[in-house]
């Protein structure tokens, strides 16, 4: 597997005035953008944030006949210095990430009613996430090529995550993605999507659980400081700042469309589970975007709306529903409002994070959740009033919304009354259209009586090949995984070392798989004995030319090397997982 990686942009100077990151529990600071990137969560913990946010109040509105690439790269560059990516390479980055997207504008926004929908999904995979995931997966590839390293991508997703980061990573050198989703809780077109990607370096783990689950099994291996270094752990979820900076484009871009003389004032609803997308949208209002409002639509899973109306960020159970991106019951990005909410006191926000760890519960003062109020509105969409939105929408404007999207409408709708937008002068109230209907079609079929028109990209995978391992919800199973896979992905890069590698089944007396560690010391003896074929058996099992346990191999067979290890001690979908890698079904 190689020497430990050491840490990425280690021998970047950081120049005087040039922003720098810093974890919002404050175990590390003065990072460059570089490191930061590749940091995904920090290692007290905590996601990575700018130690300042750039003032462009004064300035913004020389931006407002920019084309969507081009305001990425003014955007991109407040955050990231020439001295890191110069000027042109920065625009050349930006200019082909959004190459695959089919509109135009990239983002254009469309008046339905009184409201308009900032149109998310013309990109590669029909959500949102691909504005900011097809220009991080080549930021990745950038930094990459101009050092020598390896870079382990694992993500989790309630759907969409997980088929943008995928194709904005497949078939980039030395990157291996490894994508969580939580079995039976995406899409069907959701699963299709990132499972029907067959590339080598592409691997779908589905977990036996919910998304929480798979989130922490993701944050506790980059909390594994030495597995986190040893194979380059890189984050494509919304912890990676990354994510969030390429996300602020859109408000900005939306604003000047809307308002091409920058002589209005909007307000955005914003489905979300994660608190990503939204927290895009604060970064941009306090950068200077007129913003009035910023809607936080939630569904069932509504730990975000009872925070904005009681001060209690309390963990209840995960609700399925038939919003699946939002059935989330922790917001990771949370995390980082609640730092400018306590005044960037890290030290606060650590023993508030590490108290919620303990006890599921976290909760703020009055006079905290006054200043919360005014930042965010909040909104609560259960599962009848989507299916109500989904319709009312079809039969009164003749637009199909996706359920998600249903979501930032109805909590529009709700607040209608309240906080008076509708009367509001040179305003304009923006829901954020997440996905295209047709990734739910099964959704708005129960909801209008008919599917929703499918795009070509969607109906291509629909019933193409798929690949993926099913897994427990354990740290163990991940992490076994990964490691078999990136050793057995090395050894397929050498031509020399490209025998077929012959695994056996455990034993009722050794049920569970052998230590990686032994693993990856066979392979590499066998390729440095050049043997035609490796033969890994349990401890226990005597490996024998002829016998019950030479009998499954594929004939015909010669056994070049036998090499028993020692099991790990614990029943796991492992063996399965790696027999099925080498031989397929």
């Amino acid at each position: 597997l190689g020497p430990p990686i050491p840490s990425f942009g280690r021998d970047l100077g950081v120049m005087a005035g040039q922003i720098t990151y810093r974890s919002t529990r404050g175990g590390s600071s003065g990072l460059t953008f570089e490191q930061a990137v590749f940091e995904g969560l920090a290692p007290d913990g905590g996601l990575m944030v700018p130690d300042k946010v750039p003032d462009v109040s004064k300035t913004f509105k020389s931006w407002s006949k920019l084309s969507f690439a081009d305001l990425a790269f003014e955007i991109a560059s407040l955050f990231c210095s020439a001295d890191e990516i110069p000027h042109a390479d920065l625009r050349e980055i930006l200019s082909r990430s959004y190459k695959s997207f089919t509109h135009p504008e990239i983002v254009p926004s469309v008046k339905v009613g009184d409201m308009y929908i900032m149109e998310l999904f013309h990109g590669p995979t029909f959500a949102f996430k691909d504005v900011a995931l097809q220009a991080l997966g080549n930021i990745y590839e950038y930094f990459l090529k101009r050092n020598t390293r390896r870079l382990t991508v694992i993500g989790a997703t309630s759907g969409d995550t997980g088929s943008a980061a995928i194709y904005g990573l497949r078939g980039k050198e030395n990157v291996e993605c490894f994508i969580l989703f939580p079995e039976g809780r995406v899409s069907k077109i959701q699963q299709q999507q990132m499972t029907s990607v067959l590339d080598p370096n592409v691997h779908c783990v589905a977990i036996k659980g919910t998304f929480d689950d798979c989130q922490d099994i993701v944050k506790a291996l980059f909390g594994e400081l030495d597995f986190k270094r040893q194979y380059g752990l890189g984050a494509v979820n919304s912890i990676n700042w990354a994510r969030i900076m390429f996300q602020i484009t859109y408000y900005y871009y939306t604003y000047f469309k809307l308002f091409p003389q920058c002589d209005g004032e909007l307000s955005f609803s914003v489905p979300t589970g994660n608190f990503g997308d939204i927290l895009a949208g604060y970064y941009a209002k306090r950068m200077g975007l007129p913003v009035r409002h910023l809607v936080v639509a939630t569904n069932s899973n509504d730990i975000l709306h009872r925070f904005f109306t009681s001060g209690n960020y309390d963990k209840h159970p995960v609700e399925q529903t038939c919003t699946p991106s939002m059935d989330i019951g922790i917001s990771s990005n949370f995390e980082r409002y609640l730092f400018y909410l306590f005044g960037e006191d890290p030290k606060k926000l650590a023993d508030a994070m590490e108290g919620f760890k303990r006890t599921g519960k976290l909760g703020v003062t009055p006079e905290e959740l006054q200043h919360a109020r005014q930042d965010f509105l909040s909104g609560v969409a259960h599962e009848g009033a989507i299916g109500a939105a989904i319709r009312s929408w079809d039969q009164l404007h003749g637009y199909c919304l996706d359920p998600h999207t249903a979501c930032g409408v109805h909590a529009a709708n709700e607040l209608r009354a309240s906080s008076g937008w509708p009367q509001v002068p040179r305003h304009a109230m923006v829901v954020l259209g997440t996905a295209h209907p047709a990734k739910f079609n099964e959704i708005v079929n129960a909801a209008l009586g008919r599917p929703p028109p499918m795009p070509e990209g969607l109906a291509r995978v629909q019933h193409a090949p798929t690949r993926f391992e099913v897994l427990p919800n354990a740290v163990d199973s991940i992490r076994a995984y990964v490691e078999a896979t990136v050793a057995q992905r090395e050894i397929s890069k050498d031509g020399a070392a490209r025998a077929p590698v012959v695994l056996l089944g455990s034993t009722p007396k050794d049920p569970g798989p052998p230590p990686i560690q032994a693993l990856a010391e066979a392979f590499g003896q066998a390729k440095a004995e050049q043997h035609q074929t490796t033969v890994v058996v349990p401890m226990g099992v005597e490996p024998k030319a002829e016998g019950p346990s030479i009998g499954v191999l594929p004939e015909p067979c010669t056994v070049g090397l036998a090499l028993p290890v020692a099991a790990a001690g614990r029943p796991c979908d492992c063996w399965g997982g790696l027999w099925k890698r080498f031989f397929g079904n």
